[in-house]
């Protein structure tokens, strides 16, 4: 296999990289971003790269890789604006698919890294979202429209291009010990906010379930849309309990508003998107991708709890430093003769 990773410098890039380093029948990973690797690389070669990916289609004809991986999504609306929120994830997801549908293209896989904010979260929803119920409203933020747009564009591409396996892998919100994310940043606060007189049903997934997740569709051909989260579901309540945390209620009126001062005063900025599954929370079927093959090591309440063991761990011990990519350390750790290898 010679396998293109999109979003190297995210923390799925470089993690999926080093997994699929350590198989034997990956020939090949290039990976692309615009920032460096967030993890060491021992084989991966990573090329910079712009947001919108326009230079996609030179590096698959330069590389014939067969394989794309695109974990490159913005789905956290706090952290981009609404136009780079189009660039990053439509632009973006348009150059690659456009690439991987060249004439001579050398592509034969495409796996995605969605997520289930596509579904939203309103009072009617149904109890589970299977991969092929429609979202009850419209999508009203920039990252759920752009979530849409994406989801359009895979469509047409698969509709176009029957002889390209294309997967699809929709996630729930992910808790694990190396990687923040807007759940992991609540759970974390001394207070956690909630909607008052809410408690919605989560679903969570160990982040080591979303890389397995990625593998097993990158080393198997499972064409199509996937639900991906930690079977069974949890309330927010008792989440917090979990975690050891109270809770903070905001009112059910002006929520948005309400949250402000915490934006402000720089303690949390939560996306309107999480507001909203505050209030209304989601549940996702998960039966597809279970029998396509894949077996999940956490489920949901378990996930919640690793999450609550590792921050009282991190509490002892602190946190382990964060990595910095160096090009020249990089150079010598792969190419230096000084380094011993051992025997393949």
């Amino acid at each position: 296999m010679r396998v293109l990773v999109t979003g190297l410098g995210t923390f799925w890039g470089s993690r999926i990289a080093q997994m699929l380093e350590a198989r034997p029948e990956v020939e090949l990973v290039v990976g692309v971003d615009t920032r460096e690797p967030r993890l060491p690389l021992v084989r991966t070669e990573f090329v910079k790269a712009d947001a919108s990916y326009r230079i996609l289609q030179r590096m698959v004809r330069a590389t014939q890789v067969d394989t794309i991986l695109h974990t490159h999504l913005e789905v956290d609306s706090t952290r981009a604006s609404s136009r780079r929120l189009h660039e990053v994830n439509v632009i973006g997801t348009t150059n690659l698919l456009a690439a991987a549908a060249a004439e001579g293209s050398s592509v034969r896989k495409v796996v995605m890294k969605m997520s289930t904010l596509v579904y939203g979260s309103n009072f009617d929803d149904p109890y589970f979202f299977r991969e092929s119920t429609r979202r009850t409203h419209p999508p009203s933020t920039p990252v759920e429209r752009s979530l849409v747009e994406i989801d359009a564009l895979v469509r047409d591409f698969t509709d176009d291009n029957p002889d390209v396996c294309i997967t699809s892998l929709r996630f729930a919100n992910v808790l694990g010990d190396d990687l923040t994310t807007v759940f992991s940043r609540m759970l974390r606060m001394q207070a956690v906010p909630e909607v008052f007189g809410f408690d919605p049903r989560l679903q969570f997934v160990h982040e080591e379930d979303v890389t397995g997740a990625l593998e097993h569709a990158t080393l198997h051909d499972v064409p199509g849309t996937f639900n991906v989260a930690g079977p069974g579901v949890i309330t927010w309540s008792d989440a917090c309990r979990i975690v050891g945390r109270r809770r903070l209620a905001m009112p059910p009126v002006m929520t948005g508003a309400a949250a402000v001062p915490m934006r402000l005063l720089r303690i949390i900025d939560i996306p309107p998107e999480v507001l909203i599954l505050l209030r209304y929370g989601r549940g996702v079927d998960i039966d597809a991708f279970v029998d396509a093959g894949f077996e999940y090591r956490y489920t949901t309440p378990a996930t919640v709890k690793a999450f609550a063991s590792a921050r009282r761990l991190e509490r002892v011990v602190g946190a382990p430093p964060a990595y910095e990519y160096e090009r020249d350390v990089e150079h010598f750790f792969r190419n230096s003769r000084a380094v011993v290898r051992p025997d393949v």
